[in-house]
């Protein structure tokens, strides 16, 4: 390790090997390091670390520079430029052992969050390594500490969330990824992400959400700017079109983007349980679509509505029933469904209109009954 002292020389040789734009850079390194002032040094470094045209010289200056005043400035900045110098290790092996040495430094009672930052980060490399078991055990720990704190820093959660999502994608596990990619995703400002970035979330997103088991209502998926890098490329836009189409139950748009189903490997693969995924929905939106008072529908209704055979109507809806899309009985002697209530979602254009169409109904319904009471009783308002 070099010396106090040698610092001055160590800076002005850098200053020397850097480009011209990064040459002022080290002059202010120079001056906060004589005057002590390290919260200065520390953001002049992170602004440093980030220029494209620093990667080559991270690693030196992270070694021999930061490590020497390290224990003197913010944990949470000492990891974020440890993570930018760990960029241009070697490879992943090498990167491994220099974020566990990382993790270890700030492993310490006042700076948990910074471990936190720190070890979601050798999980990730991990994961990168295929070692799946060791990542989930620092995962696991790094979600004990988080959950121990009362606040902690939004940088953390998202780091947290990322790999953790990368982790659940990596086990084939749809709807904890389809959740975990949406709170990492509520931790950080979508215009941070590149366009290329944005395109790859929103299809895993779209895919998990689909695929999943447990997922029916993707109304927070639907309502979200990620979306629209789907939309913006015609390879991938209908996508999403699929999900919008699974969302009002429209048989036929899925139908129509059959083709585009068999040729992907992911849903072709589980094309037996989109099947039954828009079956599912043409019947919530069918029974959604009737007023509260008229939702009790015979078997026969609900073949037309979903178009499944009669004698697969009865699992239909006890499936509907079990998933909590649907609530109400079934009338097996009558074959008859009475629904009492059906699970809410996001609504699209058309079935805003369908609302709309109803609320007039409604309101067409009150005006004639208030015209028919105020008309049988005149003799009584009379009295």
């Amino acid at each position: 390790m070099m010396s106090a002292d040698s610092i001055p020389d160590f800076l002005a040789e850098q200053r020397e090997e850097v480009s011209e734009e990064l040459q002022p850079a080290v002059l202010k390194f120079e001056e906060y390091w004589e005057r002590k002032l390290w919260h200065e040094l520390t953001d002049e470094l992170v602004e440093f670390f980030n220029h494209p045209d620093s990667a080559d010289v991270r690693l030196p200056f992270y070694k021999v520079f930061v490590l020497k005043f390290a224990d003197k400035i913010n944990q949470l900045k000492l990891v974020d430029l440890a993570l930018k110098t760990a960029s241009q290790c070697r490879d992943k092996k090498e990167r491994l052992a220099f974020m566990e040495a990382v993790a270890k430094k700030v492993d310490n009672e006042n700076s948990q969050d910074a471990y936190v930052f720190a070890l979601v980060a050798v999980a990730k490399v991990k994961l990168e390594l295929a070692d799946e078991e060791g990542a989930r055990k620092d995962l696991e720990k790094a979600e004990r500490i988080l959950d121990s704190f009362d606040a902690v820093e939004t940088v953390v959660h998202a780091a947290f969330y990322r790999v953790k999502a990368d982790f659940h994608k990596a086990k084939m596990d749809f709807t904890s990824f389809y959740r975990t990619a949406l709170l990492y995703l509520a931790c950080i400002d979508l215009s941070a992400l590149s366009p290329k970035e944005r395109l790859f979330r929103a299809n895993d997103l779209a895919l998990a959400a689909l695929v999943s088991t447990s997922i029916y209502n993707f109304g927070e998926l639907l309502l979200h700017p990620i979306l629209d890098a789907l939309k913006n490329q015609a390879s991938t836009q209908w996508l999403r079109e699929l999900l919008f189409a699974f969302n009002r139950g429209d048989l036929a748009a899925y139908e129509n983007l059959s083709d585009k189903i068999e040729d992907h490997p992911v849903l072709s693969d589980h094309s037996t349980h989109l099947r039954q995924k828009i079956y599912l929905a043409a019947l919530t939106e069918a029974v959604f679509r009737r007023p509260p008072h008229d939702r009790n529908m015979d078997f026969d209704a609900i073949s037309v509505e979903t178009k499944v055979g009669q004698n697969e109507i009865e699992h239909l809806i006890m499936k509907a029933l079990s998933l909590g899309l649907l609530r109400g009985t079934i009338d097996q002697v009558d074959r008859v469904a009475n629904i009492n209530w059906v699970q809410p979602k996001v609504l699209d254009m058309k079935q805003i209109g369908n609302m709309r169409e109803r609320l007039r109904d409604w309101d067409s319904s009150v005006n004639n009954l208030g015209n028919w009471i105020e008309k049988t009783g005149q003799d009584v308002w009379a009295a």
